[in-house]
């Protein structure tokens, strides 16, 4: 059996590096062979929303990215929305700083069930390359992204918007390179897939630059679940051939000197499940820069919420309605109704569809994966239910590991 506190996805960096600081003895499982989940595996390499303030942690992995030169210059959220980062880098970044921090990890390791009895998890099995085992813990933190560990345990969780249960839309990441004219060609084969003849029959497309000779390109993946194996399947068949009907498109219509250099390890994930917790962060608690006493983390990023229900750049929302001003986050947000040992983070914690999302940009996530970490690592050290913690002792340790919450 091993001991520790364990968290996975966007998040599972900054909640297990922040335990490890406090002195726990932290356990980090990862189904990949790096950690970093939608910004490693996932390509997704861009930091959304305000890059600064968000506390020591990730104050570590953005001064390890500007030591590579791999991040771009600084600028404030009300400048620019996104702070472009090198994803390859990244992964070497997170991995260093683990195990900086003391953090021991399982690489090629997946979550497979949960043991839990009155709100307590007893133990949760695991299986990697050595096979199955059963991992013990005091506390334990899902950053799982679709609340595998919560769901799994029996503690209620929902997915979707209530009406009929679609996500918030996938995304396919993938990199081209630029070339010479003499080595500009189309690479998909005739009759492979859909030709797209026109930009009007373009799904919704955002390129941005990559460094020098290259683009990230993003195509919008709608209509799948996330947390239901056989559509997460379709969803990354249907990634990739939406990719090269894209790229195909630029090659023969636009006529673009670009070829496929990099389609991200799995498709980029919005929203999968998310649990419900000791309070549900609502769209209007954004809207009106709500402030809690429990407070652990701070979010500006604007109501980012594209149509489930089609391809192209439509919103939820009109563009009037999408700017909220700061606002707060809740432990209590983080702490799944009825738990004494569990706690999540990232975009799985305790928010309805619209306030995730904002809050689900990995700005926000490392926030409050760094505030799960040392509440895990308090209520382990005092032998205390995570929802007996007083919310506002932990708050004053994020300020005071450097994270600002002010709002208003």
């Amino acid at each position: 059996m091993r001991r520790g506190c364990r968290g996975r996805r966007d998040c599972r960096r900054h909640g297990g590096d922040c335990a490890a600081r406090a002195g726990a003895r932290v356990l980090l499982v990862e189904r990949f062979g790096v950690t970093g989940g939608n910004a490693t595996v996932g390509g997704v390499g861009s930091f959304c929303g305000e890059t600064a303030g968000q506390g020591a942690v990730f104050d570590d992995i953005v001064a390890g990215l500007e030591a590579f030169g791999a991040i771009a210059p600084y600028k404030p959220y009300i400048e620019k929305e996104a702070r472009v980062f090198d994803p390859e880098i990244l992964a070497v970044v997170l991995q260093e700083l683990l195990l900086k921090a003391g953090v021991r990890m399982l690489l090629h390791t997946q979550f497979v069930d949960a043991a839990a009895k009155n709100g307590r998890i007893l133990e949760c099995i695991v299986c990697g390359p050595g096979g199955p085992e059963a991992l013990r813990a005091r506390q334990y933190v899902d950053c799982t992204g679709e609340a595998a560990l919560a769901h799994a345990a029996g503690f209620e969780t929902v997915k979707g918007r209530p009406e009929d249960g679609l996500q918030l839309p996938m995304s396919m990441m993938f990199t081209v390179r630029h070339v010479a004219d003499s080595d500009r060609r189309a690479q998909a084969p005739e009759k492979w897939f859909d030709a797209i003849r026109s930009e009007s029959d373009l799904p919704m497309t955002s390129i941005w630059p990559n460094g020098p000779g290259s683009n990230a390109i993003k195509v919008k993946i709608p209509m799948f679940d996330a947390a239901d194996t056989e559509s997460l399947t379709a969803a990354e068949i249907r990634g990739r051939r939406r990719m090269l009907e894209v790229l195909d498109y630029y090659q023969r219509v636009e006529n673009k000197p670009w070829l496929l250099d990099h389609a991200a390890g799995r498709i980029g994930i919005r929203e999968g499940r998310r649990a419900v917790g000791e309070y549900v962060l609502k769209l209007d608690d954004l809207r009106a820069g709500r402030a809690f006493d429990d407070a652990i983390a701070r979010g500006v990023f604007y109501l980012d919420g594209h149509d489930p229900a089609n391809d192209k750049r439509t919103y939820i929302l009109p563009p009037e309605q999408r700017q909220v001003p700061p606002y707060q986050i809740p432990f209590r947000s983080l702490v799944p109704a009825h738990s004494r040992n569990l706690l999540v983070a990232g975009r799985c914690f305790s928010a309805d569809q619209l306030a995730l999302s904002s809050a689900r940009v990995m700005t926000t996530c490392a926030m409050m994966g760094q505030a799960a970490g040392i509440g895990a690592a308090v209520a382990a050290k005092a032998n205390s239910p995570v929802a007996e913690l007083d919310g506002a002792d932990v708050r004053r340790l994020v300020e005071k590991n450097g994270a600002v919450l002010a709002v208003g």
